[in-house]
């Protein structure tokens, strides 16, 4: 499986876990914002600084 397939089906398996609860979710939001980021090229990969520009 390609890197990019696998971070969609890691987006689409965190989204299954979202309860409706933003503080429950958060941990999870937080994940598929950062994988989301990866895909699109925003953050590189293991890039332990996070972006200033969002505030991630």
């Amino acid at each position: 499986m390609g890197d990019r397939k696998k971070i969609e089906t890691d987006i689409g398996t965190l989204q299954a876990q979202l309860t409706g609860d933003m503080m429950k979710d958060m941990a999870l939001r937080d994940k598929i914002h950062n994988l989301k980021m990866q895909l699109k090229g925003v953050k590189p990969i293991d890039m332990e600084i996070d972006c200033i520009g969002c505030g991630s």
